[in-house]
C-alpha cells in the first residue's frame, strides 16, 4: 500500500502500468456531474456603467422567441434577475455579425 501512495513503482513494470491506467481511466470516464465545477458563462454581463447609466450583454438565446415589442420587458427581468443596483432598460439593440446573424443583444439601462 506504501508503494502505491508514493508511487515508488519503478517505470515500465506492470504495477506502475496499472497505476497510469487507473488514473487516466479517472481522468477520462468520471462525468462532469460529480465534479459540478465546471464554469458557466454569464448570461447577461455588465459591460459600462456610470452616471446612473449602464449597458449590458445579453445573449441571443435569453430572448428567443419574444418579438420586438417585448425585448425591452424581456431584457428588464433579465437585468434585475441579478443581484446588485436595479435598472430600468431603456432600450434593446440587436448585434449581428457579417452575415447578418443575431450574435446578442446591448440592453442600455438607467438606475431609476
Amino acid at each position: 500500500m506504501r508503494k502505491l501512495i508514493f508511487w515508488e513503482f519503478k517505470r515500465a513494470s506492470w504495477q506502475y502500468d496499472v497505476v497510469v491506467g487507473l488514473i487516466l481511466a479517472f481522468i477520462f470516464l468520471t462525468p462532469r456531474e460529480i465534479f459540478r465545477d465546471q464554469p458557466r458563462p454569464r448570461s447577461v454581463v455588465l459591460l459600462s456603467g456610470h452616471n446612473g447609466s449602464a449597458q449590458f450583454w445579453i445573449e441571443p438565446d435569453l430572448m428567443a422567441g419574444v418579438d420586438e415589442s417585448g425585448w425591452t420587458n424581456q431584457a428588464n427581468a433579465l437585468v434585475n434577475d441579478r443581484p446588485g443596483k436595479q435598472h430600468r432598460v431603456t432600450r434593446v439593440e440587436p448585434i449581428y455579425d457579417a452575415e447578418q446573424d443575431v450574435r446578442g443583444y446591448m440592453a442600455y439601462a438607467t438606475q431609476p
